[in-house]
């Protein structure tokens, strides 16, 4: 949701363009988007990669539901170019649009299922890094954009962010986040680490919301200097930013915002794959390790190598450095702006077609 918020922006620094937003039915998205401002509109859709037996002949049905629905949306608002950025909604209305113009943006490394069918037929598919050419027939228009950072993701001085956040000065700071649900496993390895985390750094930790409530028992294990270096969060919103800024290294999930979100600030990462999201996250991960930016730490291996991949890390400077500027060189800041100008190339190119 965040990079296609980021596209919109820079469409709207470059031309004067109404947009609607077609999302799913009975998620978040709606109250998220509308509060930016964005039209939106539901079309029924599901996903039927990786469901059980039971619950694919209702989520086919659903896709299919969602054909002529994206159909009306479609001949009731006239789009003259459609941007796609994932999710199963995208596969009724990319099969409801015919040959209008089409610009696919592909976050992960790998395209999802669904990203693949809308991506048949595509005037352009922008795509985060080069690695990703190789999921992409040859024959298909390929551009390496880089990822688009959410909007409001400012980056500050660390010592300014480390004071917003109410961290000390000197002492190093470990962010660890799994996603807005949070990650039960690394939150777990990092808890029965804690105190000799703590020791050694501040810890500002991004739950989410499912493992909340746990926080409470945990802080009152903690004593003096050491609970006063545990920072809990159930989620962050703007002030993500500012922890990613204040942050030496990060622990994190592979989701594809971790291929523009550690760079943009060039923050070096331990990152652990879900295991269960067919193979996106390890691709992501292994994308950052190969350029130097990042190690890989097994979500089974968590128990026994968190502790000794953080104190490894921060004990070793040069090696922080190193990932972090590693990190750095792979940052697109642009990514926005250059994804907004295949979409007006595209609808421009659509409009003399149809002319």
């Amino acid at each position: 949701m965040y990079p296609a918020l980021a596209i919109i922006a820079a469409l709207h620094a470059r031309v004067r363009a109404e947009v609607l937003w077609v999302g799913g039915e009975g998620g978040m998205e709606a109250s998220l988007v509308q509060r930016e401002g964005i039209a939106f509109t539901a079309v029924p859709a599901a996903g039927i990669h990786g469901v059980g037996l039971r619950q694919l002949p209702g989520n086919t049905c659903r896709l299919v539901r969602g054909i002529p629905v994206a159909r009306r949306v479609i001949k009731r608002f006239q789009p003259d170019a459609l941007l796609f950025t994932g999710g199963y909604v995208g596969v009724p209305v990319a099969l409801a649009a015919g040959r209008r113009p089409r610009v696919v943006y592909v976050p992960d490394i790998e395209p999802g299922l669904a990203l693949k069918v809308v991506c048949r037929g595509a005037d352009a598919v922008c795509v985060t890094a080069d690695a990703a050419r190789v999921f992409h027939p040859s024959g298909q228009r390929v551009v390496v954009t880089g990822y688009p950072t959410r909007p409001g993701l400012q980056t500050v001085d660390k010592n300014e962010a480390r004071t917003r956040l109410g961290l000390q000065g000197e002492t190093p700071v470990l962010l660890v986040f799994g996603g807005s649900r949070g990650a039960r496993s690394l939150n777990e390895a990092l808890w029965s680490c804690l105190e000799d985390v703590l020791r050694i750094a501040q810890v500002v930790h991004v739950t989410g919301e499912l493992d909340w409530p746990r926080v409470t028992a945990v802080r009152e294990c903690l004593e003096g200097t050491l609970g006063r270096r545990y920072h809990p969060h159930a989620y962050l919103h703007e002030e993500m930013g500012l922890a990613l800024a204040a942050a030496d290294l990060a622990i994190a999930r592979a989701g594809a915002s971790t291929l523009g979100e550690l760079p943009l600030f060039g923050l070096p990462a331990a990152l652990v794959p879900y295991p269960y999201a067919w193979r996106y996250q390890k691709l992501n991960a292994e994308h950052l390790v190969r350029q130097g930016a990042a190690v890989l730490v097994r979500d089974e291996d968590l128990g026994a190598q968190l502790l000794p991949t953080i104190q490894g890390l921060l004990g070793d400077s040069d090696k922080l450095q190193a990932m972090g500027a590693a990190a750095r060189r792979l940052s697109r800041p642009d990514a926005a702006q250059l994804i907004a100008a295949e979409i007006e190339r595209a609808a421009e190119q659509g409009a003399k077609a149809h002319g």
